[in-house]
């Protein structure tokens, strides 16, 4: 039955998914406006960061705040690390050269994480104030949903200050416009590049810990499917576009929460497939996305 207080309480769900998506989505394009690479190792950095989100929280006992923070450094450390290894070297070669790379890094991943952590999916156990449920005019939810969504907002408001109110932020929208001519002009595009691979990784294991927060559990292929999730929604709403990033995250979490809440069980099982056939009638809509543009001659 359809009462206001079961909408609400899809319309909560809906803004947790498309919270997550989207921070998922802004670090994809992050790397994508630059590189012209679609990193499908992205949603592996999710994995990461949820497993020492876990770590943070039962091995070291440590509080919630650290569960972000540590993982957020460290997966953003390693993107950086990764970039330098495995993709600086790469640079200037065809784009299908990175993109595979990028494949072989996320089946690095998970390969190893299964060999070393084992496929059997470990329970995450929120501290007890995450947990608590409030109850506001009949809609019950956890605290833990407010965070999420208050999190990701706060991440994608800095974000946003940060690209366009500083230098760092200023040379990223510059090579994202032109590598060549924004180097040509003495800026130090190797930086801007690690830059931006941290904040992608960071916000990628911010988002894996979040998401298994959320869900409670935690394998080494948690972040695959969210990813590629993730991916669908920087491509609806314009990839290498940040703004556009953030409307496809919640307008994709919006859709596949409503698909799941308001169709009959024996069609809402198919809400991976609605989420892809969602793309394709965007893209045949609007082929560069809702807030992307026509792409030009970079060279």
């Amino acid at each position: 039955m359809l009462t206001p207080a079961y909408i609400a309480q899809q319309f909560i769900n809906a803004l947790n998914m498309g919270s997550i998506y989207a921070l998922v989505a802004i670090g994809l394009t992050v790397v994508y406006g630059i590189l012209r690479l679609i990193n499908f190792a992205h949603g592996d950095m999710m994995t990461l960061g949820a497993y020492l989100g876990l770590a943070v929280l039962t091995a070291l006992a440590l509080p919630a705040w650290a569960a972000l923070l540590i993982p957020m450094l460290v997966v953003g450390a390693l993107g950086v690390l990764i970039e330098r290894l495995a993709y600086r070297p790469l640079r200037g070669a065809p784009e299908v050269a990175m993109l595979i790379t990028s494949l072989a890094i996320s089946s690095l991943i998970q390969n190893g994480a299964t060999m070393t952590l084992t496929a059997q999916p470990r329970p995450v156990r929120l501290p007890a104030e995450l947990t608590q449920r409030v109850d506001v005019l009949g809609v019950n939810f956890a605290v833990m949903d407010v965070v999420i969504v208050g999190l990701a907002v706060a991440l994608m408001i800095a974000l946003t200050l940060f690209v366009q109110r500083t230098t760092l932020g200023i040379a990223m929208r510059a090579c994202s416009e032109n590598v060549r001519v924004t180097q040509l002009m003495g800026v130090d595009v190797n930086r801007v590049i690690a830059v931006a691979f941290a904040i992608s990784a960071g916000l990628a294991a911010v988002a894996g810990v979040l998401w298994s927060g959320k869900f409670g559990l935690v394998d080494p292929f948690t972040g695959f499917v969210p990813g590629l999730k993730a991916f669908v929604a920087a491509v609806i709403g314009g990839i290498g576009n940040i703004p556009g990033a953030m409307l496809g995250g919640y307008l994709l979490g919006f859709a596949e929460v409503f698909f799941v809440a308001f169709t009959p069980p024996e069609v809402s099982g198919y809400r991976d497939a609605f989420v892809f056939v969602l793309l394709l009638v965007v893209l045949l809509v609007r082929p560069t996305g809702l807030l992307g543009a026509r792409e030009v001659n970079r060279a």
